[in-house]
Formats: C-alpha cells, sequence, structure tokens
C-alpha cells in the first residue's frame, strides 16, 4: 500500500466514524494525513513527495493503530502527537492546556502584510500581554512578529503555565517572554499598550453541545458563563487600568459576537478581519473603554 492510500483509507475511517474536527484539521484527510505522517516519523510537509512511496506492513499497522486511538478515545490529534501548528509554528500541546487555534495568530502573523492590527500600533508599542496564555502560543508568535517587544503571558492555571513554559523555551524566547500567574488582570503587571486575549467564552448551552473532543479539553479554558461573557465583563472593565493611554485590546470572542454586541451595546469597537470571517475578533482602545459605563 502507499501512503497516500493508506491516507485515503484512514481519511474514510475518520469520516465514517463521525470524528470532530477543528483543532487544527477542518476535514477527515487532512486530519488522515496528520496522524499518519505523524505515526510514520515524516514531516507534514512530505505527502507530495513521498504520496507513491510504498509502505511495510508495519508502518502500515502503526499509523492505523494511531487512526483507531483516534477514533476510539475522540481525542483531538494534537493530543495524541502532542504537537500542535499555528501560523506554521509548532507548539508542544497536551490535555493541560486547550488546543492553540486562536485567529488573533493570524492577525500577529500578517500584520505587517496586510496592516489589519499594524495600523492601530505605532513605534512606541513595546510591551504585550497575552491574557489567558494557555500553551503560550501567542505570547510567541507576537515576540516572533515584533522583535522590539517583551511579552507578558498570564493565565489562572498553573498546568497550562508548565505548558507555556515548555513553549517558550522551546522558541529560545525566555529572554522576551515571562510568565505569570493571574486570575484574569489580577496579577499582571503593564502598563501595556498592546494586550491580546482569547479568554474561555462558549456560553453554557454551547458547552453542552460540544463534541468530545472539546469536551476532553480543559473546561475552565472554555466556559464562559450563562452568555459567554462571564470573564469578558471582568477583562474589559479592568483592562483601562493596565493600559497605556494610546493602548488597544485585541479580543476573540469565536462565534459569540450577538452576545457580546448585547452585553456590550455602547461599546465602540473595530471588527478585525481574519479567515473565519470578521465576527470572531475585535479591537478596542482603552480611550473607548474609559467612555464605557459599567
Amino acid at each position: 500500500m502507499t501512503l497516500i492510500d493508506l491516507i485515503t483509507a484512514q481519511s474514510a475511517r475518520l469520516k465514517s466514524a463521525g470524528v470532530s474536527f477543528g483543532h487544527g484539521t477542518t476535514n477527515a484527510f487532512d486530519e488522515s494525513a496528520w496522524l499518519v505522517l505523524w505515526a510514520l516519523g515524516l514531516p507534514l510537509d512530505a505527502l507530495e513527495a513521498k504520496a507513491k512511496n510504498e509502505l511495510a506492513p508495519e508502518e502500515q499497522a502503526k499509523a492505523e493503530a494511531l487512526v483507531t486511538q483516534r477514533i476510539e478515545t475522540r481525542k483531538p490529534a494534537a493530543y495524541l502527537t502532542q504537537e500542535a501548528w499555528l501560523q506554521n509554528v509548532p507548539f508542544f500541546v497536551d490535555e493541560r492546556t486547550i488546543v492553540p487555534r486562536s485567529f488573533i495568530a493570524e492577525l500577529l502573523a500578517d500584520g505587517e502584510d496586510t496592516g489589519t492590527l499594524d495600523t492601530w500600533l505605532s513605534d512606541e508599542t513595546h510591551s504585550v500581554l497575552d491574557l489567558c496564555t494557555g500553551n503560550g502560543s501567542l505570547a510567541v508568535i507576537a515576540a516572533m512578529a515584533y522583535p522590539d517587544v517583551m511579552v507578558d503571558a498570564a493565565d489562572i492555571s498553573e498546568d497550562a503555565l508548565a505548558v507555556a513554559r515548555i513553549n517558550v523555551d522551546k522558541h529560545d524566547l525566555s529572554k522576551r517572554i515571562t510568565l505569570l500567574q493571574s486570575d484574569l488582570l489580577g496579577g499582571v503587571r503593564g502598563p501595556y499598550d498592546l494586550i491580546l486575549c482569547n479568554p474561555p467564552y462558549v456560553n453554557t448551552h454551547s458547552m453542552k453541545e460540544l463534541p468530545a473532543e472539546y469536551l476532553a479539553e480543559p473546561a475552565l479554558a472554555l466556559a464562559g458563563g450563562e452568555d459567554g461573557m462571564d470573564l469578558i465583563r471582568t477583562v474589559l472593565r479592568e483592562a483601562p487600568a493596565h493600559m497605556s493611554p494610546n493602548g488597544v485590546l485585541v479580543l476573540e470572542i469565536g462565534n459569540e459576537r450577538a452576545h457580546f454586541e448585547h452585553a456590550f451595546r455602547k461599546l465602540e469597537v473595530a471588527w478585525l478581519e481574519t479567515s473565519a470571517g470578521d465576527d470572531q475578533v475585535l479591537l478596542v482602545s482603552r480611550e473607548a473603554l474609559l467612555k464605557r459605563k459599567y
């Protein structure tokens, strides 16, 4: 059996089993390719060059076993491989944190090319906070995108910060990224010119409907209360005290725009375009936050 034949066959197994995607891939074929290539010790970009390679029976069995584990456990592939990629940057991940998938990463990586985020920043942007950092991926990507900034990466979870430490060290950024244990903004420093925040925002009804793959992740990093806005209310109320005069907050809210706009009707925000559209990530200035009465 060739590599491409094996990937195609395992893709059919994943599709037939009804597994859910969204933790690095969006379809059965890409998920199959990820698992098969990883099981064989091949880089993720090896498929085109090695598609017609014949596989030994033991190689086939090893890949099939990993796909079987994916189906039977319903764990995201990233937990099985302990590796996730965000904007072509590799990160270690395990069950102590959610699988990194923030659309904020696109804005950071593409900022200089598209200007979407850079238009809100300036030469005075030196201090960045990645709030609810999880495995540290946004902090790392921010530090890579803006070589002159210093980054604080904060999370309430000691387990998440332990994983973030692995990734900060993996990318040799310990001199520019400081990890802080903090209940939202309670233990951070500042003032910050840019705050990045991908907080728990899934509303109670949606939490009950999540596929098993999402329920395999820490609920602490997902659940945002009845309307998904519980933690966001605190962040928006407390953020100005930790921002520089021209500081901005970039906030990811997933599919909760309707709940956000209902909760913060008079707050002036800018919706930023990502590959998922213009209703997933917003930007709000310190000035706008101060104008709104809480």
